[in-house]
């Protein structure tokens, strides 16, 4: 029974997806690659024991937090599974953040340990005096550094002396496991609380149930596993069935994820809609995306264009299945499914989740009405880390506020307009950025968009659009002129941008997701 997890009382995840797995035979298969290296099932779980032994052994105590900073490799399930193997909680943070950013998080989450690869030493030692928690440093790959007040220790080191020994922390299945903090697509990240039984469950419900992920999958996801959706992508989903995944280290430029999908041949592939539009735009797009074995891509992090969508489709001629989902619920809970994709829309409520839109009174809106996207489903976090105020504005009872605006069609289709605090109103009428956006990249001359609020010399609030162009096209008024007029004819006579500024790219997190409040940050500094 799905729910039976909910129950199961001592759980720990660790044993549910690595020595499930060896128990029935996979002990030989292999549960990772990352270019460089293969981990299998039972490496994975003599690693994660040793690693459970080592964090004892440096004197962490349950319930303590260990950071990572780690990229795609076969160090971070073994990092991750022997940390909540051990009771210990994980936090995987963001590979791509500023110094300070870091110094945010871990002064945030009073990290005990941090586990980092040796390019981000540099990073991380100037911020020691300011993180009085932080004992204790895990060095993967490159030389020791010198921390004064710390004890530093490598990976190799302690994976090598540590015996591995059957540990598995009597955890239950409420018990938190791991930290996620958000993308910050709207200002400071926070840290939603997850419990044992998440990860298992988001991979039932979206991974076979929507998905059928199946053990001869070979799954890939440019989207990193520090993000929530990759996590759940390329850890919960093949873990959960013993299948394969395969890691990128570095970054998912169009070349680099070519190149996985020809030596690899995936089955499953996950990413975000700007990189389906970047390999699009690449003269090594073909069939499969070079995978003669793909069966199914997936989208998420932000919603997909329905003309993006459908030129996926047609060029490789698989579909690609948008959805939604966010840190706080940990997984999709929106979604296409296979043989059934509405291109411009996240699909029907992925089954396991209750959806409700409302207004601004919490009361149901009527279908093509926009409202507050809410969602009830059992993969929700506890809550925010030290964040009471917003921890009760967005986890309500049994219900997860989104901050998404979102519209039913009269077909039961779920359609994203925007984020609550990106929404503006154009002559008394709501404008949503998305579908102005949307209108904008199916123009041929426009790879991205996006689009703010702005005031006029009127103080009247209308669109602003900052666009990045397709190769071989210039930025003129003509051009310019032509993009307003086909945003009328597809969007609305009242939403067309009055103002249009291109730019070489547009600010995003990491997870792909566009910055809109940095871009209506940088025009309250213009003159």
């Amino acid at each position: 029974m799905l729910y039976e997890l909910l129950q199961r009382r001592p759980y720990n995840a660790a044993a549910d997806f690595i020595d499930s797995n060896v128990a029935r035979g996979l002990a030989g298969k292999v549960a990772f690659r990352d270019g460089g290296r293969a981990l299998t099932y039972g490496e994975l779980q003599s690693a994660s024991f040793r690693f459970a032994a080592a964090l004892r052994g440096l004197g962490l105590r349950a319930e303590e937090r260990l950071a990572l900073i780690l990229p795609d490799t076969v160090n971070f399930p073994v990092a991750f599974w022997g940390a909540v193997r051990a009771g210990i909680v994980a936090i995987p943070l963001n590979t791509l953040l500023t110094p300070e950013q870091y110094g945010y998080i871990l002064a945030d989450s009073r990290a005990a340990a941090l586990l980092l690869a040796a390019p981000f030493i540099g990073s991380i030692l100037p911020l020691l005096e300011r993180l009085p928690h932080l004992r204790t440093l895990i060095v993967a790959g490159g030389e020791t550094p010198a921390a004064p007040g710390r004890a530093v220790h490598r990976l190799d080191e302690l994976l090598a002396q540590a015996a591995p020994e059957p540990i598995t922390a009597p955890t239950v299945s409420d018990e938190v496991a791991f930290w996620m903090y958000t993308s910050g697509s709207t200002g400071e990240p926070k840290g939603v609380k997850h419990v044992h039984t998440s990860p298992m469950l988001a991979a039932r419900l979206m991974g076979h149930g929507v998905l059928g992920v199946r053990p001869d999958d070979v799954v890939f996801s440019a989207s990193k596993l520090f993000f929530a959706y990759g996590f759940g992508n390329a850890v919960a989903f093949p873990m959960s069935v013993g299948a394969t995944a395969v890691l990128l280290p570095h970054r998912p430029t169009p070349d680099a994820v070519f190149d996985v999908m020809r030596r690899h041949r995936p089955t499953l592939m996950f990413g975000v809609p700007s990189l389906f539009a970047a390999l699009l735009a690449h003269p090594g797009m073909r069939l499969g995306a070079g995978s003669d074995r793909l069966r199914l891509c997936i989208s998420a992090g932000e919603a997909l264009p329905a003309q993006l969508g459908q030129r996926w489709h047609d060029a490789t001629g698989v579909e690609v299945l948008d959805g939604i989902g966010s840190t706080e619920m940990l997984q999709t809970f929106i979604s296409n499914r296979p043989g059934d994709v509405r291109y411009g829309s996240s699909g029907k409520p992925v089954p396991g989740y209750d959806i409700k839109i409302v207004d601004e009174s919490g009361g149901a809106v009527a279908d093509g009405e926009i409202g507050e996207l809410v969602v009830r489903g059992p993969t929700a976090g506890e809550g925010y880390w030290n964040q009471r105020a917003k921890s009760r504005r967005t986890f309500v009872g049994e219900w997860t506020y989104t901050g998404d605006k979102y519209r039913r069609d009269q077909d039961g289709y779920y359609h994203y307009c925007g984020r609550t605090d990106d929404m503006f109103k154009v002559n008394g009428m709501w404008v949503s950025p998305f579908e102005v956006e949307a209108a904008l990249v199916a123009h041929e001359a426009v790879l991205e968009a996006a689009v703010i609020g702005k005031e006029d010399a009127d103080g009247l609030i209308k669109p602003k659009a900052f666009v990045v162009l397709r190769a071989g096209h210039a930025a003129d008024q003509g051009l310019h002129e032509c993009l307003r007029i086909h945003v009328k004819q597809h969007a609305g006579a009242w939403k067309y941008p009055r103002w249009i500024e291109v730019c070489s790219e547009l600010p995003r997190t990491a997870s792909g997701k566009i910055q809109r409040f940095k871009l209506r940050a940088l025009e309250q500094q213009s003159p």
